[in-house]
């Protein structure tokens, strides 16, 4: 075995690069930095939290198999994470080895010497967590698009099992935080009782957890140590759909805990009477407690999200590159998330600062899709800015004449440049009907006939809400 770590980080490199896209290789594996080999604990340095989460939700499984055909079955892998400084935006310390800063859940599986690869829980009898320590609701920004599912989070973490919110579901499109609701539960429970046993897994970790414990005649093993939690937190349920084997015994987990009065939280991508495959007996089952839908955040949602999770790392985005950001990807968290982490990882390797330039050019190198489709919400808020009134009296009944026009104006920029039909365009405006709008539209076609310099201001807010640079 090579006890260079340099060259087995290399060998481990050529590897990956057989199993991940070129875009996804400079991205993510090219700044990591080989620190250390001890024994059979490599040590890798990357730039930041981020980073290292996303390496572990997308890219667990091609750093196992690199790891274990370079140092072999005993495997480990330690994080430690750069805080390097970012030409005048990125105020941090130098680079710290996770000895005095370590990424908790990495951390913990090494000072236990157990390899992180391998399936746990059956020959165990203590029963780890599994939980992302950062996944609590401090962390959880709240708006319309959660606010009932936090609340009922919050509920059940108070008095898990003894609320009827069991079982919680937590339902809703990919990226949209179910993961981090769920497991923010579950890290409340064990912060205010610590008596609790708390366990997290995917429906795929679970069912290939079954598939071994089958094969090594330990099923008995397998499903008494799922029965012995306080609150059981299964990721991604959709997943047991068409694997009749794991849903009975999943189904048995299910019947023992609830009767005990035990919490089970679950997340899907679907609602549970879309489950198509699925038994309907779990189905039933599902609907016994509480379903709760996350939708898309709100864009004010979406910049104190980004706020956020930037201030974790001690960086201050600037104002335009957040709006910037928060217009360019609407529907998914996760993948506004990776864009941060490129983002910083882009202004550290190349000591560049971050701005509207940089960001541009990390959207477009490294998101395959980014929505162009021009909200009302924006609209109205760069005509909003340009009046300088709040965006909410666009909607009131008001009949200032400077609020007046705004409103028509927002009007009119909606028809030219959304998709939106006349009747939706009014319900952004405090449900005004269809002949409000039209008489909008008609009134501001009115005005740009006779009175050119306020033609060259609608020309020049068309052009800001087009290149959507947010500058304001």
């Amino acid at each position: 075995m090579n006890s260079n770590h340099i060259e087995i980080w290399q060998n481990c490199l050529s590897t990956i690069k057989n199993h991940v896209d070129e875009t996804a290789f400079k991205t993510w594996f090219e700044p990591i930095i080989p620190r250390s080999l001890e024994q059979d604990t490599l040590t890798i340095q990357v730039p930041n939290r981020y980073f290292y989460e996303w390496l572990e939700d997308k890219y667990i499984q091609v750093l196992q198999i690199a790891l274990l055909k370079e140092i072999g079955n005993s495997a480990k892998l330690k994080y430690s994470i750069s805080k390097e400084q970012v030409q005048q935006k990125i105020q941090q310390n130098p680079a710290k080895e996770t000895a005095k800063h370590p990424i908790q859940s990495s951390q913990k599986i090494i000072e236990k010497g157990i390899n992180p690869f391998a399936i746990p829980g059956i020959q165990k009898i203590k029963i780890e967590s599994n939980l992302n320590t950062y996944n609590t609701f401090e962390n959880y920004i709240e708006g319309d698009c959660n606010r009932l599912a936090r609340a009922a989070g919050v509920a059940v973490a108070k008095k898990p099992g003894s609320t009827s919110f069991n079982p919680l579901m937590l339902f809703g499109n990919t990226g949209l935080g179910k993961t981090h609701l769920a497991q923010a539960i579950g890290n409340e429970v064990l912060r205010t009782q610590p008596d609790k046993v708390v366990l997290y897994v995917s429906s795929d970790h679970f069912y290939n957890q079954f598939i071994n414990a089958l094969a090594n005649n330990a099923a008995a093993q397998f499903t008494s140590y799922h029965q012995n939690v306080d609150v059981l937190i299964v990721d991604d349920i959709q997943f047991f759909i068409g694997k009749q084997q794991s849903q009975d015994i999943f189904f048995n987990i299910f019947n023992y805990l609830h009767m005990q009065n035990k919490q089970l939280i679950f997340t899907c991508d679907r609602a549970p009477k879309d489950l198509s495959g699925m038994q309907e007996r779990l189905i039933s089952r599902f609907k016994w407690g509480l379903s709760a839908d996350l939708q898309v955040p709100s864009l004010e949602t979406r910049m104190a999200i980004i706020q956020q999770k930037m201030s974790k790392d001690g960086i201050e985005l600037p104002h335009n590159v957040t709006e910037y950001l928060s217009y360019s990807v609407r529907s998914n968290i996760r993948e506004l998330e990776g864009i941060l982490i490129s983002l910083i990882a882009e202004a550290a390797l190349n000591q560049r600062e971050i701005d509207m330039d940089l960001a541009k050019e990390v959207i477009s190198k490294f998101v395959d899709h980014v929505s162009n489709e021009i909200s009302i919400e924006f609209i109205q808020k760069i005509v909003a800015s340009h009046y300088n009134i709040p965006v909410e009296q666009l909607k009131d009944k008001t009949r200032k004449k400077l609020i007046v026009t705004a409103r028509k104006l927002s009007m009119y920029l909606a028809k030219q440049l959304s998709d939106k039909s006349l009747v939706n365009i009014g319900e952004y405006f405090g449900n005004r009907d269809h002949s409000t709008v039209i008489h909008a539209i008609k009134s501001i076609e009115e005005m740009l006939q006779k009175d050119d310099r306020f033609k060259n201001v609608v020309n020049d807010l068309t052009k800001k809400i087009k290149t959507n640079t947010g500058s304001f």
